[in-house]
Order: C-alpha cells, then sequence, then structure tokens
C-alpha cells in the first residue's frame, strides 16, 4: 500500500466540509488500505480522508494499545446519532497539528450510525478514547479542528505558528 502525505494547517481543506461517500468499490478500499498504513506509520490512532486531501466522509480508527494486536476499524459516512450529557477530558493532538496538544471535553459516550468497510450499516456504541477519537475525526469531516474546542486565544497563537512556519517554507 503506500503512505499518503498528511496535510497540515493552516492547508484550506481542513475547513471544507467532506462530501458523503457514495459507492464502496475496490478504490474506496484501496483508499481505507492506503489510510491505515498512513495512520500506522505517522503514528496516530485515527485518520480522516480530508487529512490526505481526499474530501469524503470516511474514516479509520486503531484505538489498541502499544504491543496489543492492531484493532482498525472503518467508518463510511459516519453520523453521531446519539451522545451522552456525561462529559470526559482528553488531551488529543492530530496528525494535521503536529506536536500540539490540549485538553478537549466532549461527551463520553456516542453512538455513531455508518457504513463498515463491506458497506453495510453498523451502528457503533463507543465511550472512553474510542468515543473521543470518533468525535475528533467526525470533526474532521465537518472541517472542525480540536483547536476550535480550545479557547481563542490559544487557537489563534497555534494559527499563527504553523502560518508563519508554512509561509517560510515557500520559495519564490
Amino acid at each position: 500500500m503506500t503512505i499518503k502525505p498528511i496535510i497540515i494547517i493552516p492547508d484550506p481543506l481542513l475547513r471544507q466540509v467532506s462530501k458523503p461517500v457514495e459507492r464502496v468499490d475496490s478504490d474506496l478500499t484501496h483508499l481505507i488500505d492506503d489510510m491505515l498504513d498512513t495512520m500506522y506509520d505517522a503514528p496516530g490512532i485515527g485518520l480522516a480522508a480530508v487529512q490526505v486531501a481526499v474530501p469524503r466522509r470516511l474514516l479509520v480508527i486503531d484505538v489498541s494499545k502499544e504491543g496489543e494486536d492492531k484493532q482498525p476499524l472503518v467508518f463510511i459516512n459516519p453520523e453521531i446519532i446519539r451522545s451522552s450529557e456525561d462529559r470526559s477530558v482528553y488531551e488529543e493532538g492530530c496528525l494535521s497539528i503536529p506536536d500540539y496538544y490540549a485538553e478537549v471535553e466532549r461527551p463520553a459516550t456516542v453512538t455513531v450510525k455508518h457504513l463498515d468497510r463491506l458497506g453495510k450499516e453498523q451502528l457503533t456504541e463507543a465511550d472512553g478514547l474510542l468515543a473521543t477519537c470518533l468525535q475528533h475525526e467526525i470533526d474532521h469531516l465537518n472541517g472542525v479542528l480540536f483547536i476550535d474546542h480550545i479557547s481563542r486565544l490559544k487557537r489563534e497563537m497555534v494559527i499563527k505558528k504553523f502560518s508563519k512556519a508554512a509561509k517560510s517554507k515557500v520559495t519564490v
């Protein structure tokens, strides 16, 4: 499979709402495998298709612990249909915002309706790290980044830092 480049802020594609996947076919399966390889190589625990410059409603997750067998999960056209009133806080990071971490509060449990890699409709009930990861990655599909859940001042500092770095990489 292929390791794909991961786009980072301030790339405007990260702010676009991803379009639904219309069919599960061999091209999509190939993209899923590439995304899993990319996520494991990064290393990360979740990756939305938009992060590899494919604005489609597709994400992959693996929250297995180091030393455990891999447990890749695929979510096509995921939609949160239920979330708890209870909240939890996790320190989040993002492959599209390298080396920056912040505590984010989100619903503690979610139920997600989606298609699996075979195109079969599924309902996934998640709590803990999986619930947080699902919400983080689904946010990506909606053009939302985890830094949108932190204070405006901290968010602006992060965006400024990455925008400055991006400008310094541009050669004239």
